[in-house]
């Protein structure tokens, strides 16, 4: 598999994920001519996406997504939740509505939504697996629920969270509601937070790290690499930012020491994810 970040941070996400022809992008909370500078970096061609997966309705995760699928005519999957608070004018025939917890076939890929706390309607993250490998997707984590728990379990390549650092945070100039409205249970995952649930529900499984989702006021990527690479030994570790594309990852020589064995690695989807409560 092959995959990316295009953009991430308060100001704008998307994420690429590939198995060979089969490719999607999960948010475009960039405008589509910065978009497709980015994939062009990348040699990645915007008319071989086959579906764009929307986590929740936040701008800086759908910013370009109506022009986008629109000059491409991509199928665009999200929540009925996600589609009313979105406003945007997406073509019918493009539009699946979903449910937070539902599967869905693209190709040879699987993308499971994971229900989650954020302060969106019907908002979800996603976990991605061609039955080999899995990738989750974790940004906008209000706070650490039994499916967050599951993903980072079942994950060979993971992208979390790593929002905000809280002292930073504290003694910025956010105005108070604001500040809350961050580290409330229905915002973000702040450095420390994200750190301990890492630590703790990571397995052995796990063989890349991705942060990201950094706020641009309250973290930057020096403290963020310095919290996390003490705790990274044998695992490579990335930064995302909102200022340019990752480089275009590939498991294949990221997991070399992969065998037709993993079929045992794959997600178990038989698992109920739990919706959290309003």
């Amino acid at each position: 598999m092959k995959y990316c970040a295009l953009a991430s941070g308060s100001n704008g996400n998307c994420y690429y994920i590939a198995n060979a022809d089969d490719a999607i992008l999960i948010d475009v909370g960039i405008n589509a001519k910065h978009l497709e500078l980015r994939m062009a970096n990348l040699s990645i061609a915007p008319a071989g996406i086959k579906a764009i997966f929307i986590t929740h309705e936040h701008t800086d995760h759908i910013r370009g997504l109506a022009v986008f699928c629109k000059r491409y005519q991509i199928p665009v999957y999200m929540t009925s939740g996600s589609y009313r608070g979105a406003r945007l004018l997406l073509p019918e025939n493009l539009t699946h509505i979903i449910r937070r917890d539902q599967r869905v076939e693209i190709g040879s890929l699987t993308v499971c939504g994971v229900p989650k706390y954020h302060d969106a309607q019907e908002p979800c993250s996603f976990l991605v697996s061609n039955g080999e490998i899995n990738i989750g997707v974790l940004t906008d984590i209000g706070r650490i629920c039994d499916n967050v728990k599951h993903v980072i379990q079942q994950a060979d390549i993971l992208l979390l969270e790593a929002n905000y650092d809280e002292e930073l945070l504290d003694r910025g100039s956010y105005p108070f509601f604001l500040k809350n409205r961050i580290r409330n249970g229905w915002g973000h995952l702040s450095n420390h937070i994200a750190l301990e649930t890492f630590l703790e529900y990571r397995t052995s499984r796990l063989r890349h790290l991705i942060l990201g989702h950094l706020s641009g006021q309250n973290n930057n990527v020096e403290l963020v690499y310095r919290t996390f690479a003490p705790h990274c030994g044998g695992l490579k570790l990335s930064i995302a930012t909102r200022h340019q594309e990752t480089e275009l990852f590939d498991s294949q020589v990221l997991l070399p020491q992969l065998t037709t064995k993993i079929v045992i690695r794959q997600v178990s989807y038989q698992t109920t994810f739990v919706f959290p409560e309003k």
